[in-house]
């Protein structure tokens, strides 16, 4: 065939891959393995300029019951014969062009990758980057994106119990829409997504197939331009309804009739090829698919279309051959489309038939064989004035404003409350949430036992942009923190890297050194990798998004009834763990007192490990004792805007009129120094002496108590506080008429 340059942009493929497509299989491809082999080698499906950095994560550990990277999601052991499985992943090209259903499909996508697994999903949470909220634009995008999470995840009966937004210049037009899943069950139960078995069949359950989502994987792998609108097509179309049957279906038969089955594997980017081809390579087998024997919903389909369509709510099942009628009925009873479309051979090939007509055959390692590129990575030029800006020759913070400032900040778009978002969730439907959105992180009930689980997301592009090695530390820090906060030990990350055109050195930069720096992090806490996914090329023609390595992390909480949460009680004495109250200019670097108040990303960020590895433990010990009433992170915005957050939760003031803010007003009240928390007891002393052993600072901060928080020069009340932070993105997106 005839390829232009034109046909290989469909398909993602630069013209020295497809030479290299060439001399693999020594001839030309048909366009139906073109089509394969560009899905397949795309960044989004094949991790051509991410893979080799994968290499320093840390990845094993006492609990990890898969191995990264040949399975869906990552399980995790949680004892007594339970593990829990996760994932994150993105759809953010999708959102940005059709925010509504791409937000709604990434959620439907990283559902099946758990109910693949066998397991029941549980939590469900969205870590979110827009551009600024004043622009119209961006709250189009943002209220789709929510209303599309929403409708999805309220349909199928999952709670949304968490996630975190941000907002910055450098998103505008490319939002990221990071989903994260999480599911448990019995250990005994796990499936794998394995073609095994020669002569078992190929059997397609659920959604018939359309024509909407082709392209979908390769488009995941190109920048957006003034173009990219052009390819709605591209953006899948969920039905949630359709979903919660394909769920409890593969639930139902992984729970009671696992031993009918070899292997189970959602349809995602992609679609039918990715499927089947991987599922045979993780078997060391081959497929026989005869496209004519796929349902399909749309007239005069051609088996290029079917093996790359992306319509959602789809699987693919191996049964083994005894057990294919029983197969059939389970599915059909469960009122879905369960139809035989081939075989699973063992010539290790996969052969695409349109009825008699043979329209690919090609090897599974060819297709399985992406190339791997070594970066180019240049240091950003601008990076080292950036970071040795001298934040201390910035006009200190007057006293007499420093209770307006922290009104500004509570209601800013990135700190304000986000019930806003929250309350279109249905955040307790299965019933087993026992911390709910608005607090540090969700946890989650293991039914039948006292255990549960605690899920959080993090990330902050700024500090990342700053400096990507510490940023990316930092983002495993803070996430763990969330975790810690509630009790609950961290064991496990899951990763969305996302970022700029890996072919652009400096974003390649960014991409390495924050791959090294979380798994640095990762060490540390002893929070092994066990899923995840890279998500790049996220440019505009304005640039690249803030390099955004988003964290999800899993706790391992050992009695729900005694989780934590930020909110104070009267009589409550308020500790600050890990630093003194008095703090440097420096640590304003990368906050958001500074961009809000003097328009300036700036600093260098700055992470002690081993401080950070000592103060959560030293957390987690109090609680275990019994000696904590409440913890919260302190992280953005800083001690002010934290001990605010701690009196609205409780609906109770504090008194601490006695600290000393040293010598920087701004930076004692706004700075963003790491490894911080604040932690409420009844006995301070015992407290201390733990600290102390800990090597760990501590402060006592002042009694709550009243209706007024009293810190340092200020004194607010704390329903104004609640009115500012509650109601703050209300009111932000009050402005002009948002864009339909």
């Amino acid at each position: 065939m005839t390829v232009d340059d034109h046909t290989l942009a469909q398909v993602a493929m630069s013209r020295v891959e497809f030479d290299r497509l060439v001399a693999m299989l020594e001839r030309e491809p048909t366009e139906v393995e073109l089509g394969m082999a560009g899905a397949l080698w795309s960044e989004h499906c094949g991790y051509k300029h991410s893979r080799p950095l994968f290499k320093h994560f840390p990845t094993r550990g006492p609990r990890v019951l898969t191995e990264v990277g040949t399975e869906n999601a990552g399980a995790i052991d949680l004892g007594d014969g339970w593990c829990a499985v996760f994932k994150m992943e993105s759809h953010n090209h999708p959102s940005a062009i059709e925010p509504y259903e791409g937000a709604a499909t990434g959620v439907g996508g990283i559902l099946r990758d758990i109910f693949a697994m066998g397991m029941r999903p549980v939590a469900l949470l969205d870590s979110l980057r827009f551009g600024p909220l004043a622009d119209a634009h961006n709250r189009h995008l943002f209220a789709g994106v929510v209303a599309g999470i929403g409708g999805y995840g309220n349909c199928i009966g999952v709670p949304t119990v968490g996630g975190e937004v941000q907002m910055a210049p450098q998103y505008s037009g490319n939002p990221l829409v990071n989903a994260m899943c999480v599911g448990v069950g019995r250990v005994d139960h796990l499936l794998s997504a394995a073609a095994r078995g020669v002569g078992n069949p190929l059997v397609l359950v659920g959604a018939d197939t359309g024509r909407d989502g082709i392209h979908g994987a390769t488009f995941a792998s190109v920048e957006l331009d003034q173009d990219s609108a052009d390819r709605r097509p591209a953006v899948q179309v969920g039905n949630p309804f359709m979903e919660k049957l394909l769920m409890e279906a593969c639930v139902e038969l992984a729970e009671q009739h696992g031993d009918w089955i070899e292997g189970l594997q959602d349809l995602g980017a992609a679609g039918l090829t990715s499927s089947a081809v991987e599922s045979a390579h993780r078997a060391g087998t081959g497929i026989d698919i005869d496209t004519q024997l796929v349902p399909r919903r749309e007239q005069a389909m051609t088996p290029y279309e079917v093996m790359l369509s992306e319509s959602q709510e789809r699987m693919l099942v191996i049964p083994k051959r005894e057990h294919l009628d029983d197969v059939l009925a389970l599915f059909r009873r469960w009122e879905l489309h369960a139809d035989v479309i081939g075989s699973v051979t063992g010539d290790q090939m996969a052969t695409i038939r349109d009825g008699a007509e043979v329209v690919a055959r090609i090897s599974i390692d060819v297709l399985s064989d992406a190339p791997q590129y070594e970066l180019e990575t240049r240091r950003p030029a601008d990076l080292d004035a950036r970071q040795s800006e001298d934040l201390s020759a910035l006009p200190d913070l007057d006293v007499a404003h420093a209770g307006a400032m922290l009104l500004e900040l509570l209601g800013s778009e990135n700190l304000a409350s986000r019930r806003w978002i929250f309350r279109q969730y249905d955040h307790q439907v299965q019933n087993n949430t026992i911390v709910a959105p608005g607090g540090d992180a969700a946890v989650i009930w293991l039914k039948g036992t006292t255990r549960g689980i605690a899920v959080a997301t993090d990330c902050n592009g700024r500090l990342v942009g700053l400096e990507p090695r510490i940023g990316a530390q930092i983002a495993v820090a803070e996430a763990a923190r969330n975790v810690v906060a509630t009790g609950a030990l961290p064991v496990a990350v899951t990763d969305c890297l996302n970022f700029g055109n890996p072919e652009h050195p400096e974003i390649a930069y960014q991409l390495a050194q924050s791959i090294i720096g979380l798994s640095e992090a990762c060490r540390a806490l002893e929070t092994p990798v066990v899923s995840g996914n890279a998500s790049l090329y996220n440019e505009t023609p304005d640039g690249a998004v803030l390099p955004t390595p988003t964290v999800g992390m899993l706790g391992v909480i050992e009695d729900v009834a005694r989780a934590m949460t930020p909110a104070l009680h009267d009589g409550d004495t308020v500790l600050l763990l890990g630093a003194t109250v008095a703090q440097g200019a420096e640590t304003l670097a990368g906050g958001e007192y500074l961009a809000h108040a003097h328009g300036r990303v700036a600093g260098l960020p700055r992470l002690d490990l081993d401080l950070e590895v000592r103060v959560q433990r030293l957390v987690l010990d109090a609680h275990a004792r019994g000696l904590l009433t409440a913890a919260h992170d302190c992280a953005d915005g800083g001690l002010a805007v934290a001990l605010a957050e701690c009196c609205i939760a409780g609906n109770v003031g504090l008194d601490a009129r006695a600290i000393d803010l040293g010598a920087r007003t701004d930076a004692a009240l706004f700075g963003e120094a790491q490894s911080r928390f604040l932690v409420a007891t009844r006995d301070v002393e015992a407290v201390r002496v733990l600290a102390a052993a800990a090597d760990v600072p501590c402060t006592v901060l002042g009694v709550a108590g009243g209706g007024l928080l009293r810190l340092g020069p200020l004194a607010l009340a704390v329903e104004e506080l609640r009115d500012i932070h509650e109601g703050g993105l209300a009111r932000i997106l009050s402005g002009p008429e948002t864009m339909v």
